[in-house]
């Protein structure tokens, strides 16, 4: 097939479809980059509702913290239950269920201006353990079905704090992305006998192509069907279900993988990459899920430049998403960026 003509691509983890039109952009990176300031953060902000000691909005103080830091949102989406679940149906059209949970945010430092490709090893390892001890600690809850780690950063994302941090939003119901994946990864393993993102990662590091960086534990690629520009897929290289489950060796990986991914998207247009990010684990409704493979989606928005960037719009939101940088060029793209972040490389 001529991956040169436009052409769509399914996506094996939704079971849907996106449009691929490489000859409306064969060399992206060719037109103008345009580069915007330096953000220069204080490594303390005496107005941060986050950094250590200061006082959060409702008038909570936050203690001297050296490492993580995590409490629960001030301003929770989801609230614990109540006596019982309550549900609402108007015939077969008007159906709505309590949703309970708990959300809380994870600071990754006490510095306000660190982000993740700019930590230390030793310190991603703690954020990583924090993300597990924390998915532990909530999917343990007998309302808890679902525990959803994700971290919004950058302006662009919708983040009102550069602050470095996550949140963790554990829900009584399992959530609809989440929902579809465990369908397509069960529907493949009654079909194959087989686990759908090891057999597909085992494709993708025999062919390489879309490889942007791998360690002993875990790999990094631009998935055959990504929807945004620099999309990247963290895959465990051994079969595994949730953050719990990975021994010390396998939490060091992922810790150095973030790093790797993280750095190479900083230094793409060098500034502070903004992305949304989250895992995907195995459910904690007490239920078997042998088919389910623990995973991380990076979804980045920036295309050409540190403030051009891609849009849903139009035949996106109405049809099917459709991309111009094939996932091949991309994988290339962020491969060959150091890994030296740029600031470093700029002080030496």
């Amino acid at each position: 097939m001529n991956f040169e003509r436009p052409h769509r691509r399914l996506n094996l983890l939704t079971g849907e479809w996106v449009l691929v039109s490489p000859h409306r952009a064969k060399r992206p990176w060719l037109g103008q980059v345009e580069k915007i300031p330096p953000e220069r953060l204080p490594q303390y902000d005496p107005d941060c509702y986050l950094c250590p000691g200061n006082k959060r909005s409702v008038g909570i103080q936050n203690p001297p913290y050296t490492g993580t830091f995590v409490f629960d949102n001030d301003f929770a989406a989801l609230l614990l239950p109540e006596d019982r679940p309550e549900s609402h149906t108007e015939g077969n059209l008007f159906i709505a269920e309590e949703e309970n949970g708990i959300c809380r945010v994870i600071c990754f430092s006490p510095r306000h201006d660190l982000t993740i490709p700019e930590m230390s090893q030793e310190e991603v390892e703690a954020v990583v353990d924090t993300w597990s001890d924390q998915t532990l600690d909530l999917g343990a809850r007998p309302f808890i079905r679902y525990v959803q780690i994700f971290e919004n950063k950058g302006a662009m994302m919708g983040t009102s704090n550069p602050h470095p941090h996550s949140q963790v939003w554990a829900t009584s119901h399992i959530p609809n992305q989440p929902a579809v994946e465990l369908r397509q990864q069960e529907i493949y393993a009654q079909s194959h006998h087989s686990c759908l993102l090891c057999d597909y990662l085992k494709a993708e590091q025999s062919s390489g192509e879309r490889i942007v960086c791998q360690n002993e534990t875990f790999t990094a690629l631009v998935p055959f069907w990504a929807i945004w520009p620099f999309e990247v897929l963290v895959i465990s290289n051994q079969h595994t279900g949730s953050l719990p489950e990975l021994n010390a060796e396998q939490r060091k990986g992922l810790a150095d993988i973030l790093r790797q991914v993280t750095i190479r998207y900083d230094n793409l247009f060098e500034i502070s990459f903004p992305y949304s990010m989250g895992f995907h684990q195995t459910p904690t409704d007490g239920q078997a899920y042998p088919f389910h493979h623990f995973h991380a989606h990076y979804y980045p928005p920036l295309l050409r430049s540190a403030t051009v960037r891609k849009f849903m719009v139009g035949f996106e939101m109405l049809g099917m998403p459709q991309r111009d940088l094939t996932p091949e060029t991309a994988a290339q793209r962020l491969r060959d960026l150091p890994v030296l972040h740029y600031k470093n490389r700029a002080s030496s």
